[in-house]
């Protein structure tokens, strides 16, 4: 029996007490285990490792001693409640075993829980699960989570109350994480949210999500393109005292105003266009991008764009010009194409 979407979700989730136990694979070992530790947890409950109720047999132990499975399925622990054998990285060479202990299974035994990597369509292990009657196989796609998923998430993390732009931003910010780094962030919201009321904001999304670029090197490139020139020469002595390169913030400078060109050049306007960037910008770093990108319009951003690039030829030729002192006075140029806006 094959479980997909929804109908997977659910039984993870909930894992039903009369199959026999379940296979779950995927390419993504940590998604693999998120969703291995969520449906065990259902099954045996929070004490249920402690009690003892959770066998865990890694696969290379199951090749040299074929009967611990079958041992661990029919054992009697000494607390009452539903147990667990575990197969860890399971292939097809231990198709044989496991299907033995399926076989013998009965109501009362342990769930025999299987993970797997990546399994073929011809894969005999994949196959013994997908034709068994009680006991499904599950594929664990490199998919981002539904916002159902997402929500179930905000919940085991204490979040009763999301707004609509939070929200919005999580779903952004699972298409660009891992798994494992999602849920992580999620639970960091969740402290930071703990014993507060109110609904989560975006606000408190940007503040808790990982940040993608160095802060210095943010900070120069929006007093740049807000035209602050007065700040870029300090912020550029504290980030030539780090020892940032020259190419290094030519390279995040021509990012940062591409990104801005695109939001200004897009047809549904720059709102539209910042909602569209990738990795997604969140909270005040959104709202000053927007104010930027109407701030310098298309037109000033294109030359800002071929100023970068000239700049980033120099760099890298035989010239012999320092490096910090071109790449400062082209911010300071770009500084006064949006100064000359306001």
């Amino acid at each position: 029996m094959k479980l997909a979407g929804a109908e997977a979700t659910r039984f993870l989730a909930k894992p039903a007490p009369q199959a026999a136990g379940f296979l779950i694979y995927g390419t993504d070992p940590m998604r693999v285990a998120m969703k291995r530790q969520q449906a065990i947890a259902a099954i045996i409950g929070p004490a249920g490792e402690g009690e003892m109720r959770l066998t865990r047999i890694a696969a290379a132990d199951l090749r040299r001693d074929p009967a611990a499975l079958l041992d661990a399925v029919k054992a009697q622990g000494f607390f009452p409640g539903p147990r667990v054998a575990l197969v860890e990285d399971a292939g097809d060479g231990l198709t044989e075993v496991i299907g033995g202990a399926l076989a013998d299974w009965r109501p009362g035994d342990a769930q025999i829980v299987v993970t797997a990597g990546t399994l073929m369509a011809k894969s005999a292990l994949r196959k013994l699960f997908e034709t068994h009657p009680n006991a499904p196989a599950i594929a664990l796609y490199d998919e981002p989570p539904s916002q159902s998923e997402i929500e179930d998430e905000l919940r085991r993390a204490g979040l009763a109350a999301v707004d609509s732009a939070a929200m919005k931003d999580l779903v952004a910010l699972s298409r660009d994480l891992d798994p494992g780094d999602f849920r992580q962030t999620v639970e960091k919201i969740g402290l930071f949210k703990w014993g507060d009321p109110a609904p989560l904001t975006s606000d408190e999304v940007a503040a808790c999500a990982p940040a993608t670029v160095e802060a210095e090197v943010d900070d120069v490139l929006h007093a740049t393109a807000e035209g602050r020139r007065r700040d870029v020469g300090a912020l550029m002595r504290r980030l030539e005292g780090q020892g940032v390169a020259p190419v290094t913030l030519a390279i995040r400078a021509l990012q940062h105003f591409r990104a801005l060109h695109a939001a200004a050049s897009d047809p549904g306007g720059p709102a539209a266009g910042i909602a569209r960037m990738r990795p997604p910008v969140f909270g005040p770093r959104r709202d000053r991008m927007l104010r930027q990108a109407q701030g310098l319009g298309a037109d000033r951003l294109e030359a800002a764009l071929a100023l970068i690039v000239e700049t980033d030829l120099t760099l890298r030729s035989a010239s012999k010009a320092p490096g910090m002192a071109l790449v400062e006075r082209m911010l300071l140029r770009l500084a006064g194409l949006a100064d000359a806006r306001r």
